[in-house]
């Protein structure tokens, strides 16, 4: 479903000492320093900027983004979260530039995910209940899951997934064009995304809204701070209707190993790499990360492309002008400007220096976050990064992740739903546009829009 980047990247570099020197980065500014660099404190960051506050998410977008764009000027990582006045191990250093992400990604022996990449890091109860994700696992066992689940994506799964894609969205535009709804959110994004991968999966028409239900109610607040008193009064919600959409997935599972179909659920329970198949488990967990990442990402990337390219009438009519010449760039440049996941976090493994030898200092246990969007907006990878520019090129955004092991398996899916999405909408329907500014979630981990107000 994705092309898995590559590994190579920036190296692992041991803990030796030497003379100030510049390391000149890929994709990044020369960095000069010594070898006693150390991250930032609260005392070094921006005034008033606090990453691990709930309060900074609610900020306007264009506070944020100046925010970013003060810690990028920073030498070495700012530190945030607890511990962070004490030199203590608590907390997290933010990393916001693009080399950091992309080094942080590419050296997954030393930024481990086993330890769990959302804030807060999943409980291990949890984990022992619904099955590791993907995202939470290490080599050798992430290697063996992915190649299971590589495996299964056949040319023929394929053909009829790109089959499939062609027909939800055309049905959505016919809807669309009859019906006129005034949210594009829950009449177009979300829907394409949702029934793609239920059919992908072989998931029954009849129980499709009952697993949709769930999936609003597992992830309706992740990286959302609430009241005291919301979180007492629905104590453990999420987690219930997580276990019963794996519930219900587990027992597809069961009755696809009795009788296959030609389908991704069948796939994966009969697979069988190096004496492995998914378990009943291992399949719940792997449709949860396909519903978050495969629906949510794509769901927000395809409604603020749709409102960024209304509020840029240039760029629009440059698209529309050439679809074929422009609507892979477009996409790309969409992902880009809007970033639909925001952040992961990585745990290291062992001491080590960001950046090389004389870079700044990471201790065994310490914790980093990845931010994918600063990272998209670095000046010294992205000419004028605040520019949303279709023909922007080269293009190397890092809103699939950063590479590494770990690059979106779906990145490939997301891309082709976009383009025939955008492709039937503007054919059929060329003043489809948004009315007003879309409605955000104040969420630290996706680039959430709950609605989107359009016409055409």
């Amino acid at each position: 479903m994705g092309t898995t980047a590559s590994d190579a990247g920036a190296t692992t570099t041991s803990d030796a000492a030497g003379g100030a020197v510049a390391d000149v980065r890929p994709g990044g500014e020369a960095r000069t320093g010594s070898a006693d660099l150390r991250p930032a404190t609260a005392a070094d960051r921006p005034e008033g900027v606090d990453l691990a506050d709930p309060a900074f998410w609610r900020l306007p977008a264009p506070a944020r983004a100046a925010a970013f764009a003060e810690l990028r000027r920073l030498p070495v990582p700012a530190r945030f979260g607890a511990g962070q006045h004490r030199g203590g191990r608590g907390g997290f250093h933010a990393l916001v530039r693009y080399a950091d992400v992309v080094e942080a990604s590419r050296t997954p022996g030393v930024f481990l995910s086993g330890p769990g990449v959302t804030t807060p890091e999943p409980a291990r109860w949890v984990r022992l209940l619904f099955g590791d994700s993907m995202v939470n696992l290490d080599d050798p066992r992430h290697a063996q899951l992915r190649r299971i689940v590589s495996r299964a994506f056949t040319p023929r799964l394929l053909s009829r997934v790109e089959d499939g894609i062609r027909r939800v969205a055309t049905e959505l535009v016919d809807r669309v064009e009859h019906e006129r709804p005034r949210d594009f959110v829950n009449a177009v994004a979300a829907e394409l995304p949702f029934r793609v991968i239920c059919d992908m999966m072989g998931i029954p028409a009849e129980i499709r809204r009952a697993i949709l239900d769930q999936v609003n109610h597992a992830s309706e607040h992740t990286g959302v701070a609430r009241p005291l008193r919301e979180r007492l009064r629905t104590p453990g919600r999420g987690l219930r209707a997580l276990a019963r959409m794996q519930g219900m997935v587990a027992a597809l599972g069961r009755e696809r190993r009795r009788r296959p179909a030609d389908d991704l659920i069948s796939a994966l329970v009969t697979a069988d790499v190096d004496g492995r198949r998914l378990t009943g488990r291992e399949l719940g967990a792997f449709f949860s990360l396909l519903l978050v990442a495969g629906v949510e990402t794509t769901r927000n990337a395809l409604a603020h492309g749709l409102h960024l390219l209304t509020v840029h009438p240039g760029q629009r009519a440059l698209l529309l002008g050439d679809l074929d010449r422009h609507l892979g760039g477009a996409v790309d440049e969409i992902v880009r400007h809007s970033t639909p996941i925001i952040q992961f976090r990585r745990t290291l493994a062992v001491d080590h220096r960001l950046g090389g030898p004389d870079g700044p200092l990471l201790r065994a246990g310490e914790k980093v976050v990845l931010y994918y969007g600063s990272a998209n907006h670095d000046e010294t990878v992205f000419a004028d990064p605040a520019a949303f520019d279709i023909t922007r090129t080269p293009n190397p955004h890092l809103g699939f992740g950063g590479g590494g092991p770990h690059y979106c398996l779906g990145a490939h899916l997301a891309r082709q739903e976009m383009k025939v999405l955008y492709r039937e909408l503007f054919t059929r329907l060329p003043e489809a546009r948004s009315v007003g500014e879309p409605e955000l979630a104040p969420s630290s981990f996706d680039h959430r829009v709950r609605s989107l107000p359009f016409t055409f």
